[in-house]
């Protein structure tokens, strides 16, 4: 389930006009579902499917370690393009047949 979430979330991306520039991208720190750029913006994305609502929604399970993660990868990538960059963290979360995305999900 998790790769066709990442593959439809990708599509969704391109179809608004965003570059993905990586896909399970992987650090020390954890791995990022997908590294996309617009705008000048890059954009970490995780991607959250589920097929049942039992354990909640899918951008729910976003818990703070997992934001505290992300904020620790995009230091990293951005420690390797050796510049200052905007970067901003969204959630893909797909159910039921359904993607929402959510723009700047966390600070």
């Amino acid at each position: 389930m998790g790769r066709k979430g990442e593959d439809a979330a990708c599509k969704y991306l391109k179809k608004h006009g965003y570059k993905i520039l990586k896909r399970n991208y992987k650090t020390p720190f954890g791995e990022a579902d997908i590294i996309a750029l617009k705008d000048g913006v890059y954009c970490f994305v995780e991607v959250k499917a589920r097929a049942s609502d039992a354990f909640g929604l899918p951008a729910e399970a976003v818990n703070r370690e997992k934001q505290r993660r992300y904020r620790t990868m995009a230091n990293y990538f951005c420690s390797l393009l050796r510049e200052e960059v905007p970067v901003r963290f969204d959630v893909a979360s797909i159910f039921e047949g359904g993607l929402e995305y959510f723009e700047g999900a966390f600070i």
